[in-house]
């Protein structure tokens, strides 16, 4: 399989290429800005593509868009790509597909909450130790009670439970504070306000749409928006790396192959390590030396070497290494620090190359037969056959028209799940409460009976008073007895008296 030709070596005269069998062992690009660093990125997307290898790489600055259309061509680039030794070099587009995860540059890239696990997302929220472990309780309970965690909606309703919940919660899984679950929920809410709202729902991004080979053999470029999202520093860095885990979870063991199955470009790379925990770059060291086996290669790119720990830094076999200004003491360390990353080439001084070299010219080792890094070259980069510069948005449109993945991602999917099935417990639990208690066959009965014994005993009476029919007896019978003592009284009278009856 022909290699990727690089650029030329300016001290010995020889084509400087990638070996795609060793595209998997990773690699570096570095330099100032305004070095020409992401022409040598467009360069190794193209060189990959041609060879059928997919790749991803994010757009910090908007002019990586212009590998979805070809160049204008001119009287340099064609004398330049001739001195190098480019055989038929023409302008030429990659087959794209545009991504943004607040989807306005691309197809919305999401992914769940459960996903993304507790870990990474503790990094977007920068949650401190404490509250990290309430957010890993979080995630336990909506396992424990099958509640799914799709959005950030469905967190919120989470952490209102566990508000609401907190003693039973805390004897069950550990003490869990109310300022801590405030502490979240606030950070929650600083996420939505940055455009977190959108990257967490489905339909999650699927990988194999980030891995597709053109109809053509040519592998797909997934660039990634992101000239909004670099503000966002933490969002952007997590993402990457919640890209890259998945990536190195999901794929199966391939071993060495004869290109990788994916290239994975990592632009502004010492946003990753900024403040990282130390927890967080044994796994991203863990990732990158692993997923090797899987068949994916990364390529880091950043201002100076160092911005990459050492322990991964060590992993990265191909390195590109543009001009470095050693205009403060700091730069100075770091031009020494690139220069003894290489392997030495007795015909060139490396430091006092770094800090003159011109645009579009780089310091280059690649890894050669049996692994083995080349000496350092002094390196004229080879040209894109693209557009080196940004594109119109009639432009993207176009691109996007003609998408792979169509409108799979651009709708939003909205499916039961914890907040949904929490607000529906909560709403039928209010509905109890304020409804009457049903009333039992029995209660009624009873009701029944107490009313008709009420009247039974105002007409008959009881044992302590008497009732309407005694009332009545006894006034009639006084009324009878009054009227006839009388009459008897008046007939005794008269017989004593010798009156008339």
């Amino acid at each position: 399989m022909d290699p990727i030709l690089l650029g030329k070596g300016v001290t010995d005269d020889i084509a400087v290429t990638l070996l795609p069998r060793f595209g998997n062992r990773h690699g570096l690009v570095a330099g100032a800005t305004g070095t020409g660093k992401t022409v040598t990125l467009m360069t190794l997307a193209e060189g990959f593509s041609r060879l059928g290898v997919p790749v991803f790489m994010a757009d910090v600055k908007g002019d990586v868009a212009g590998l979805a259309v070809a160049g204008e061509g001119g009287e340099k680039l064609a004398q330049r790509a001739a001195e190098i030794g480019v055989d038929g070099f023409a302008p030429a587009a990659s087959p794209v597909v545009f991504w943004d995860l607040y989807g306005k540059l691309g197809h919305p890239v999401r992914t769940t909450v459960s996903e993304m696990g507790p870990t990474l997302l503790a990094r977007i929220l920068e949650l401190n130790d404490t509250q990290s472990g309430v957010l890993d309780i979080v995630f336990k309970l909506a396992d424990d009670r099958g509640l799914l965690l799709l959005d950030l909606d469905d967190l919120r309703a989470l952490l209102g439970l566990v508000a609401e919940e907190r003693k039973d919660i805390s004897t069950e899984y550990g003490l869990v504070s109310a300022q801590s679950v405030a502490a979240i929920q606030r950070s929650l809410l600083r996420l939505s306000q940055d455009g977190g709202e959108a990257f967490f729902g489905e339909p999650a991004l699927d990988l194999v749409d980030i891995m597709r080979v053109n109809h053509d053999g040519r592998g797909v470029v997934g660039i990634l928006a992101a000239a909004q999202l670099i503000l966002k520093p933490r969002l952007y860095s997590t993402f990457l790396l919640w890209l890259l885990s998945e990536l190195f979870e999901q794929l199966p063991e391939v071993g060495d192959l004869e290109k990788p199955k994916l290239v994975f470009i990592f632009d502004e790379a010492h946003l990753l390590f900024d403040d990282a925990p130390p927890a967080l770059v044994q796994r991203i060291e863990q990732v990158v030396r692993l997923i090797r086996s899987k068949g994916v290669g990364v390529y880091f790119c950043s201002q100076f070497p160092d911005d990459v720990p050492g322990n991964i830094l060590g992993q990265l076999g191909n390195r590109v290494q543009h001009a470095l200004r050693a205009f403060t003491p700091r730069d100075q360390k770091a031009v020494k620090t690139a220069a003894e990353t290489f392997v030495q080439n007795p015909k060139l001084d490396v430091v006092a190359t770094l800090s003159q070299l011109g645009t579009g010219e780089a310091l280059v080792s690649t890894l050669q037969d049996k692994g083995i890094p080349s000496p350092v070259q002094k390196t004229l980069i080879a040209p894109p056959r693209c557009r080196m510069g940004s594109i119109t948005d009639a432009e993207r449109s176009q691109v996007r028209a003609g998408s792979p993945v169509g409108t799979r991602y651009d709708t939003a999917v909205n499916r039961e799940s914890a907040a949904e099935l929490l607000a529906q417990r909560a709403e039928k639990a209010s509905a109890q409460a304020q409804a009457p208690a049903a009333r039992t066959r029995q209660q009624d009965e009873e009701q029944e009976g107490g009313f008709g014994q009420s009247i039974k005993d105002a007409i008959f009476g009881t044992k302590r008073r008497q009732g309407m029919i005694e009332t009545m007896a006894k006034q009639t019978t006084r009324t009878v007895g009054t009227k006839l003592g009388n009459q008897i009284v008046r007939g005794i009278l008269g017989s004593i008296f010798g009156g008339k009856r």
